[in-house]
């Protein structure tokens, strides 16, 4: 009858650590997924909030022309009309009715230059809304992007050292940032504690 050989108690352990340190690589291979997501997350959000920051100022420079224009024919308008109650009835009648007429036309452009400059403060805000919209989004991105980063040193604290508890917290911070991409790229919640600008 053959004789059974049991296991050398040292190469269990050593196997039980490998499989724990394969796993742990593992999942760690998978916190560098997340962390590349959030760092795309971040690099867009950031993008579209300065692209969106550019067009607003854009629009805001283009309201102040229609309003400067707007001015300036009110400006003439009121000129013309001051002009023709200063002079009075010593006005010959074919140059009344032409500054009656310049008058009319200084009123339609004043007019004009007022209700478009009402469609480009809409659309100028509307862009700040975006801009605002997406500088909410950039810090979730920023702050999973930490917490990634910690959890991959601390799972490669927890190989090196074979200690599960420094994986259990390296899985508790994926899981943190992973909720805070999510959140990113939902804006399902908007966190206080969370400051909305990157410096």
């Amino acid at each position: 009858m053959a004789e059974a050989e049991l296991p050398n108690p040292e190469e269990l352990h050593e196997r039980r650590g490998d499989h724990f340190s394969r796993r742990v690589a593992l999942i760690t291979a998978l916190y560098a997924v997340l962390l590349a997501i959030a760092a795309l997350g971040g690099n867009h959000a950031m993008k579209e909030m300065i692209l969106a920051q550019q067009q607003s100022s854009d629009q805001w420079a283009f309201y102040q022309a229609k309003v400067i224009r707007e001015h300036q024919y009110r400006g003439q308008k009121l000129r013309l009309e001051a002009d023709l109650l200063e002079r009075g009835a010593t006005i010959k009648p074919e140059v009344r009715e032409k500054l009656e007429g310049l008058m009319q036309k200084f009123g339609e452009e004043e007019k004009r230059y007022g209700e478009e400059k009402k469609d480009i403060e809409k659309e100028a805000k509307k862009l700040e809304a975006e801009r605002d919209q997406w500088q909410r989004k950039d810090p979730y991105f920023l702050f999973a992007e930490a917490l990634l980063q910690i959890a991959i040193v601390m799972s490669s604290v927890s190989i090196l050292a074979r200690s599960r508890t420094s994986f259990g917290f390296s899985v508790i911070l994926a899981v943190a940032a992973a909720i805070l991409i999510v959140n990113g790229y939902l804006t399902v919640v908007d966190v206080p504690l969370i400051p909305h600008t990157r410096h």
